[in-house]
């Protein structure tokens, strides 16, 4: 059956995938050590679609935290530097823009919950001043304006008597309260992409569930992506749709969270979930993973995780694996020469 044209174009561009919203590619980060240059993300890549939440997962140390500074320009300088790499947002290169437009970014189409609440807000200012300011900036809103809408924001992540609290300064709040807050400033100008490092690990496990609640619905009335940064394995079960998994600067695992719970591949990812307890198991040994990460001045020549891993073979201490989709899925993919070799995948 001939279609007629223009139904042919709308079916032709219908059938297209749609672009990411977040496109890393090739990321390096650098430090400066005893006048030196060592990598701290090294040859980063992945994507981000839009209302995806893909959860950054990895030890103390392994780069999550500065990956999300680098996609934010907050690099500290001159002791950091983002040696290549591309970051696209929306199409947009965001590498080698300027700091006014970079500002013009931030808090506007690109937003980022940070670690520690307290040290984040402004101890000097009002919260309802905070989460106004903005919605000045960005959305050119009078005092007025961008107060009421900011007690609105205040009201939709649940903070208790928000406009009598309005006024009130951040050491008025507890730890909760006070990510909320944060949360709110983030979600002001309704961001294509939500960065949240760690929110949570301040917080007790009853608060916790309610941010990761908050944070959900949000981001589906929203209709943003997330990149969720975190340690806890339980969390992402629990928000992620796919999982990522850093070690000493680099993905050594990617694939969707059913995945990576109901298959980890990489001999790292495997000691992550054994160190997990168990709450369906009456007994359990839980093992913890030997040695460290190691310092960035310090990487090993070949695969970073050789030193602790126990499928460590020679040619892990000598080269450096790539990370390679595995054969029975090519969604799922792991650095690791001896579950994911490169060489079999490309002669595949």
């Amino acid at each position: 059956m001939d279609f007629p044209a223009g139904l042919a174009q709308f079916t032709d561009v219908m059938s297209k995938p749609e672009p990411p919203v977040l496109e890393i590619e090739d990321l390096t980060v650098e430090f400066r050590i005893a006048g030196r240059w060592w990598p701290a993300v090294r040859d980063l890549g992945f994507a981000l679609a839009r209302n995806e939440t893909l959860a950054l997962v990895g030890e103390s140390g392994c780069g999550k935290s500065i990956t999300a500074l680098s996609i934010m320009g907050l690099v500290p300088r001159p002791q950091g530097r983002l040696a290549r790499g591309r970051i696209r947002l929306e199409g947009q290169d965001l590498v080698g823009l300027d700091e006014p437009a970079l500002e013009k970014i931030r808090g506007n189409r690109l937003a980022m919950i940070f670690q520690e609440p307290m040290t984040s807000l402004n101890p000097v200012l009002t919260v309802g001043f905070q989460v106004a300011e903005a919605l000045s900036i960005h959305r050119g809103l009078d005092a007025r304006a961008a107060a009421a809408e900011a007690l609105r924001l205040l009201e939709e992540v649940k903070i208790p008597s928000a406009a009598r609290r309005f006024d009130d300064y951040p050491h008025h709040f507890s730890g909760g309260m006070r990510q909320r807050v944060m949360i709110a400033m983030a979600l002001a100008c309704n961001p294509s992409v939500l960065l949240a490092d760690e929110p949570t690990t301040a917080l007790d496990v009853t608060i916790q569930a309610q941010v990761l609640g908050l944070l959900a619905d949000l981001k589906t009335a929203h209709g943003m992506s997330m990149l969720f940064i975190t340690h806890n394995l339980g969390i992402v079960a629990a928000i992620a749709d796919r999982v990522a998994v850093m070690y000493a600067g680099e993905i050594v695992e990617l694939a969707s969270v059913e995945r990576i719970f109901a298959a980890p591949t990489h001999p790292y990812t495997e000691a992550l979930f054994r160190a997990i307890p168990r709450v369906d198991r009456a007994t359990q040994n839980l093992q913890s993973i030997a040695g460290q990460v190691p310092a960035i001045d310090r990487m090993p020549a070949g695969c970073r995780f050789a030193p602790r891993c126990p499928l460590r073979v020679a040619r892990c201490d000598a080269e450096a694996p790539m990370l390679a989709p595995l054969a029975a899925d090519p969604q799922h993919q792991a650095r690791c020469h001896v579950r994911a070799p490169a060489d079999r995948a490309a002669a595949a």
